[in-house]
Parts: structure tokens; sequence; C-alpha cells
């Protein structure tokens, strides 16, 4: 597929970049019977956005949840729902309804969407690894050092940080000329599959996708490992067994957390990188990547974390028990 109705910008004297009127979402290629796995992707949404409802709705109306820690978990509720809903919904419209020409303008705007929220997802788990790392390394001065005021800076400061990065990011396509194919190989306007396909000088692009890589990814993991490390030595220095053990098992959830949304992403590019992975490998691996973490994650504090078990059981007591009877 070729650029036919193009538009052309002039940006300066000596530059005029060739904008097209719509890309081409590629998807799985020959793959018998695969709406059946759209089908399956809309019911990860809809599992996805219950389950976010509903961690939501539990930490809104119990109380004891109002503290620094489940301000963070509230705010990866919210991005897990808003990256699913950036994601599927248009997923299923392009390939389960086979609308898969997408406008520029439109391409543009889901790509930063999608990368706003992952890039948020992954920042929360950080921001959780700080909670723990605080409450176990220095549990005397956990809540003089996070307080509900200190951890919503740390969440705005990211969010201005994420907005940024990844408007920055996106904003660099408008630079490039699209004088060749058309067809995005993804299941997205993903950004390394569109910015490849321009004919003019992407090595900037190339570089933000390296930063974001290194956002998204890397740090997030490094500054993680850091934080358990030395989770584990002060356990290891002053933890009694049974105070040792306690300890952990408030680290469980995060853990699985961590592991769900970024095992996946590193196995994904390891394997890129030592070998060839077939195109309709990928996209299924991106794909799922990018959409189990938000439905597992709240089944996961909902189940393993006691307060939210708690929490639950007391709303739900709260409803059982009868009301007196009032002649007003």
């Amino acid at each position: 597929i070729y650029m036919i109705n193009s538009s052309f910008t002039l940006v300066s004297s000596n530059a005029t970049f060739v904008r097209p009127s719509y890309f081409y979402i590629n998807g799985f290629e020959n793959i018998p019977h695969i709406k059946y796995y759209y089908v399956f992707l809309c019911l990860v949404y809809a599992v996805t956005v219950l389950a976010n409802s509903f961690i939501m709705a539990v930490i809104y109306l119990a109380r004891n949840l109002h503290t620094a820690k489940y301000v963070v978990v509230f705010n990866l509720a919210v991005t897990d729902l808003c990256g699913s809903t950036a994601l599927i919904p248009k997923l299923i419209e392009t390939f389960l309804f086979e609308k898969q020409y997408i406008s520029y303008e439109a391409c543009l705007s889901s790509m930063f969407f999608v990368y706003v929220f992952m890039t948020m997802q992954s920042l929360s788990l950080l921001t959780l690894a700080y909670d723990r790392f605080v409450a176990i390394v220095f549990p005397l001065r956990y809540h003089v050092i996070v307080t509900k005021t200190a951890m919503l800076v740390i969440l705005a400061v990211l969010w201005l940080f994420t907005l940024a990065l990844i408007s920055f990011t996106v904003s660099l396509i408008t630079h490039l000329s699209f004088c060749g194919s058309l067809v995005i190989k993804s299941f997205f306007c993903d950004h390394g599959p569109t910015y490849a396909l321009s004919c003019n000088n992407n090595s900037l692009n190339n570089i933000m996708a390296w930063v974001c890589f290194l956002v998204v990814l890397c740090i997030p993991i490094i500054l993680i490992v850091l934080t358990y490390v030395c989770i584990a030595i002060a356990l290891i220095r002053i933890a009694t067994g049974a105070e040792r053990v306690k300890a952990m098992r408030t680290c469980t959830s995060h853990l699985i957390l961590v592991a769900i949304f970024y095992l996946p992403m590193v196995g994904n590019n390891i394997a890129a990188v030592v070998s060839y992975i077939h195109p309709n490998a990928r996209i299924i691996n991106n794909s799922l990547t990018q959409t189990m973490p938000a439905m597992l994650n709240p089944i996961i504090y909902s189940l393993r974390t006691e307060e939210v078990v708690d929490s639950l059981s007391v709303q739900i007591r709260n409803e059982n028990t009868p009301k007196p009877l009032s002649l007003f």
C-alpha cells in the first residue's frame, strides 16, 4: 500500500514534509480463526474494566485505605483501566470489524495515549517499590516520609514527566516524510514500526525510542531491584524470623505485579535481540504483554493484600447489617 492522498506541509524554504492521509495497520498475517483471539481480548477488557473499577471503589469507600500506599494503588488502577481502554477497543474495531485504515491524526493520538499509560503503569510500580522500601528500611519514619501529600506530589511529577516525554516523542513523527509504504506492521500505531516507514532522517526518533525504552523498562527495573536488595539487607540485619516473614508478606503482591509487568517485556526484547521472531509471534507477545497485567493487577491486589480483603469484609458486613427503624 502506497500513499495516494497526501498533504504537503512547508516547514522551511528547504524542507517539505509529506504526510499521508491514512496508515494501514497490518496486524496478523495468515492465521486461521484469528477472530477468536480478538474475542478473547474482548473478555480480557471486560474483566479489566470490572476488576479495576472494583479496586478503585473499595479504596474510595474504605476509609482505612485512604493512605499514601493506596493513593499509588488507585493511580495504578486508573492507568491500567485507561491503558486498556486506549488499546483494546481500537484493536477490536481495527481487526474484528476490519477497519484497518486509520487517519494520520488518529494514529498519532492512539500512539500518544497507549504510551502515556504504559509509562505510568511502570512508574507506578516503581513508586510502590519506593513505598515498600521506606516502610521496611525506615519503619519508624515511614509515616513522616511517606505522606499522602508527598505521594500526590510524586505522582503529579511523574505524570508531568510522562506527558512531556511522550508528547515530545510522538511530535517528532510530524517531522517525518512518508513517501513509500504506509503499512504499520503491528497491532496498533506502534512508535517503532511507524517511524521506520519514513523516507527522511529519523535518527532523532530512534534516539527517543531508546530513551523511552530506558525510562519505561530499564531504569525502573534497576531501581526496583536495588530497593529490594536494600530491603533484604535490612531484614537480615534487624528483623527476627517472624518479623522477616511478615515484612516480606507485605511485598509479595508488589513483587507479583512487577514480575507480571516486566518479565514478558524483558523476554520479548531479549528474544528480539538474540534471534528472529516471526511478526505474528511478536504481535501476540506484545499484545498480551500490554493487556494481561492491567487485568491481573487489581485481582492480585484484591486477593493477596490483607488490608483490601479486610476492608471488603467490613463493607459487606455493613451492607448486611439491618438498619434500625425510624419514624422519621
